[in-house]
């Protein structure tokens, strides 16, 4: 296959609590001022992504598996995931509050929904004075019942809150609560699911007056304990790699390009995706050059291998499965 830094068309998703900074700060096509979500690279039915550039440009990401499989996407990941694509990559816009919600795990997304799990992580790339997110219970020994008694009166008493700064990254693995605050703009890696359990919503009614569904039976059946701090400590340093996650289904480091910067990726045996969250680069392998800007997002085929980047500053979140 022809390998070079390959971009897909946003899928936009209107959201209840969706705001207009995926357009006026991240440029993307829309004239809505709801819009909570870009979906940069999707396998989710219903939503596939398209590729928007080069030689490939309107096939789709499950068209590009089926054709190039391992060449594509690695040969251990071809081998365990198929024809499915196993990332989900986001930027959001809070507006308001998203409601506190858990995931399942892939016991249970399995059995229940045919799904894979869904762990995920947040970069936090914007925020209003003041923003912040909720991760995890206070009281880690509580019983998972009470998440049928939060209410506004309690929701603070229940759950840890933190305030966020630009910069930060926060691991959710399946079955943690968790919420991301208004006036938060982020980058989220996932598992490829789009299982939500709410619950609780803010008392928020749609535009016809009515309330959105809670799970609570599902979610206290998925809630689980975490010792382990959701906020990631790591350092970022120019042209040099800094480990923010590493789990069973995502790896992802952040860099910094100062001038000039060459990454070696012939030996990982996956698909790399790039999300820019700061400044803007020119991304060059195999002769073929693309411009990557703030909220662009490029995957690079599991058979690429050297990668020069050129900029005075811009900051990438890598993506791979090890």
């Amino acid at each position: 296959m022809n390998i070079y830094p390959i971009k897909f068309e946003p899928i936009l998703q209107e959201k209840i609590w969706g705001g207009s900074k995926l357009r006026d700060v991240l440029h993307k096509n829309t004239d809505k001022d709801n819009v909570g979500e870009s979906w940069e690279i999707s396998g989710v039915e219903g939503n596939i992504s398209v590729v928007k550039n080069g030689d490939y440009k309107g096939r789709s990401l499950v068209e590009m598996l089926k054709t190039y499989n391992k060449d594509f996407v690695g040969s251990k990941n071809y081998e365990r995931f198929g024809d499915e694509f196993p990332l989900l990559i986001k930027f959001l816009d809070a507006k308001e509050n998203l409601s506190i919600q858990v995931h399942p795990d892939d016991i249970i997304a399995k059995k229940d929904h045919g799904s894979f799990g869904k762990t995920e992580m947040w970069y936090i790339m914007d925020h209003e004075e003041e923003a912040e997110i909720i991760v995890g219970m206070k009281d880690k020994t509580a019983n998972t019942e009470i998440l049928r008694t939060v209410g506004r009166e309690n929701v603070y008493d229940v759950f840890e809150s933190n305030r966020v700064r630009k910069g930060d990254a926060y691991f959710i693995p399946a079955g943690k609560v968790h919420a991301i605050g208004a006036g938060v703009v982020a980058a989220e890696i996932q598992q490829t699911s789009d299982i939500t359990y709410r619950v609780y919503d803010w008392d928020r009614t749609d535009s016809s007056g009515c309330k959105r569904e809670l799970h609570l039976d599902q979610s206290v059946k998925s809630t689980k304990e975490f010792e382990e701090e959701s906020k990631k400590d790591f350092e970022v340093k120019a042209n040099d790699i800094a480990n923010v996650v590493e789990c069973n289904y995502f790896t992802t480091n952040i860099f910094e390009v100062r001038h000039q910067f060459d990454r070696e990726y012939s030996n990982l045996d996956s698909f790399v995706i790039l999300m820019c969250v700061e400044g803007n680069s020119k991304v060059t392998i195999n002769g073929y050059t693309e411009t990557v800007q703030t909220g662009e997002t490029i995957l690079l085929p599991a058979t690429a291998n050297t990668t020069h980047f050129t900029s005075n500053g811009a900051k990438f979140m890598e993506v791979y499965i090890a």
